[in-house]
């Protein structure tokens, strides 16, 4: 077993659940009631997740002039272009736009996605230059646009119309474009604030076919009324691959799209990148979005060119799309690699700068001038996961310049960390933006260690020592009872489950019956439970063993797990998915 995963096993910590006053159904497990309530829930209505219960449009700041703008565009007969991020909120985003414009009567609607590397981030005037190409009436941006000042000005200067829509945090000035419609923006009303970008564009679009058929659009030009559901595997896969906070109106939208997935009601794209990640859609829960087909989604963006992730959900030839993801497959393979070479430098460097829990930066950047700006972001997740703390990767974005992206930890808001920096060290910020937990920024390679100072600094001001000790919420731990595939069923029915609304996980203590090596770094268990161990359950703890090496593993171990059901050649067995092993 690595030192460094047992060094870093965080401390584990019980989840307070109540009982008392919760009004659930008679017939649900008492586990599964605590387990709700240990996560803000207390009665049967707010479980419910049918469409019914998502919250109307109407008070979205924006909204109104957002559909005026659409509906002239469309009775006009002008083209819009969609601008997208690149990443799978982008993606999908970009996708469920394209095709609900179209279904909606719009002739003329293309996209146009930045390559990161060439243009960065968002609505720039780069970007304005080159849709000029296309000579669009609107632009529309998805997942961006909210920090984009100058493109938009640039865009009006060319005469293209813009309208935002983006989830993003606004900085202290808006953009001065024909409608913004982003729940975060001053004075909106709209309750639920953590959409992802693709259900910003839900919102919208479902809005503008209630608008449509109150001017009798439909009647009048004999298009049929598209179901703005059927696009809700969109919803769902951007959701969760954007990692935005599953409140119930983000679990309304996942688990209806979840559904429709399952039963094959699914982009051809979708399904094609699940076959390839080996996963069987009938059995398909959230954390498989986020965990399989989002980041083959996110490798175009970070490798190469997102619209190829974009034609892949767009195409409604099945040979095509699964041709596409082939290739979306084989690039996040490539970035694996990449990744995990990263990886090894950042923990190579870290060892070289000789650092202590003394003398550990608390707020850590970390730059390697060949570092890929794809990837820094998962660099800076990994290393913030084993350091538990703040963390900025930096990779060269040009022979002066260097782009960034920043992970925290609960409690420090990265994105507004980055806003207080630039006010008392205005010099030193190109540009920022980002939300509470992840955000980018691009300063000059000179200012690079001003920068990690003042970073460290900002966060020893907001944090205390003890805010740098992980730590883990369990639900507890389970009775002999529970170990069964009826509770692990009931677990997965339970969701989605997600950011916010974490997957129930337990902790206890077994005995080792059996172990083994697999995959080279996995390690594969036989654990004994219960009074006299004598009941066993097969368990897996991923990426726990250093490569090539043989692990010592003590007669009994402690574990943070999940129950899972582990489906083989048609037979269903228990599984424990180990998340925190402790020797």
């Amino acid at each position: 077993m690595s030192e460094l995963a047992a060094a870093q096993s965080p401390l584990v910590r019980y989840r307070e659940s109540e009982l008392s006053g919760v009004d659930f159904d008679a017939t649900m497990p008492v586990l599964l009631q605590r387990i709700y309530a240990g996560r803000g829930i207390f009665s049967q209505q707010e479980l419910s997740l049918k469409l019914a219960e998502l919250p109307r449009p109407d008070s979205l700041r924006g909204l109104d002039a957002a559909l005026d703008l659409l509906c002239d565009t469309l009775r006009q007969n002008q083209s819009i272009l969609i601008v997208g991020d690149f990443d799978a909120d982008g993606a999908t985003s970009t996708t469920l736009a394209v095709l609900a414009l179209r279904a909606l009567g719009f002739q003329q609607v293309d996209f146009l996605v930045p390559n990161r590397f060439d243009y960065g981030y968002g609505l720039t005037p780069e970007i304005v230059a080159l849709a000029q190409q296309s000579k669009p009436d609107l632009i529309l941006t998805v997942d961006n646009g909210i920090s984009s000042i100058s493109g938009v000005l640039a865009a009006q200067a060319l005469g293209i119309k813009v309208l935002v829509t983006d989830h993003h945090l606004p900085g202290a000035e808006l953009p001065a474009a024909d409608a913004i419609v982003n729940p975060h923006q001053p004075d909106c009303a709209f309750c639920a604030k953590n959409l992802a970008g693709v259900g910003v564009v839900f919102y919208l679009l479902s809005a503008l076919r209630g608008r449509l058929r109150e001017q009798n659009w439909f009647a009048e030009t004999g298009l049929a009324e598209p179901n703005m559901a059927d696009w809700l595997d969109l919803v769902a896969l951007g959701t969760v691959a954007d990692v935005v906070p599953l409140d119930k109106t983000n679990r309304v939208l996942v688990n209806e799209g979840l559904r429709r997935i399952r039963a094959g009601r699914a982009r051809p794209g979708i399904l094609a990148l699940l076959e390839l990640a080996n996963k069987d859609r009938q059995w398909l829960v959230a954390s498989d979005l986020g965990f399989t087909v989002g980041p083959r989604l996110n490798a175009a963006g970070r490798l190469d060119d997102m619209s190829i992730g974009i034609r892949c959900l767009l195409s409604d030839d099945p040979a095509e799309a699964h041709q596409l993801a082939v290739r979306l497959d084989e690039l996040n393979q490539d970035r694996r690699l990449i990744e995990a070479d990263m990886q090894s430098e950042a923990l190579t460097l870290l060892a070289e700068l000789d650092f202590d829990a003394d003398n550990m930066p608390w707020g850590l950047c970390l730059y390697d001038q060949g570092w890929h700006q794809g990837v820094v972001g998962l660099l800076a997740s990994r290393i913030k996961d084993k350091l538990h703390r703040p963390v900025v990767a930096y990779a060269e974005a040009g022979e002066d310049d260097l782009k960034g992206s920043a992970r925290s930890i609960p409690g420090f808001h990265i994105r507004d960390a980055f806003d207080a920096i630039a006010s008392r060290h205005p010099e030193l910020l190109d540009r920022f933006g980002g939300h509470a937990m992840a955000a980018g920024l691009s300063l000059k390679k000179e200012h690079f260690p001003a920068f990690a100072a003042a970073f460290d600094e900002e966060v020893r001001r907001q944090l205390s020592a003890d805010d740098l000790a992980a730590e883990v919420l369990t639900d507890g731990e389970l009775e002999q009872a529970d170990f069964s595939l009826e509770i692990a069923q009931q677990l997965r029915d339970g969701g989605p489950w997600g950011q916010h609304f974490p997957e129930p996980c337990f902790y206890g203590e077994f005995s080792v019956v059996q172990h083994r090596v697999v995959g080279g770094k996995h390690l594969k268990l036989v654990l004994g439970y219960g009074p006299s161990s004598e009941q066993v359950v097969d368990a897996i703890a991923f990426n726990t063993v250093e490569e090539g090496s043989v692990p010592a593993v003590p007669e009994r171990v402690a574990a943070v797990y999940r129950l899972d059901i582990n489906r083989f050649r048609g037979r269903e067995s228990l599984q424990l998915m180990v998340e925190h092993l402790y020797l």
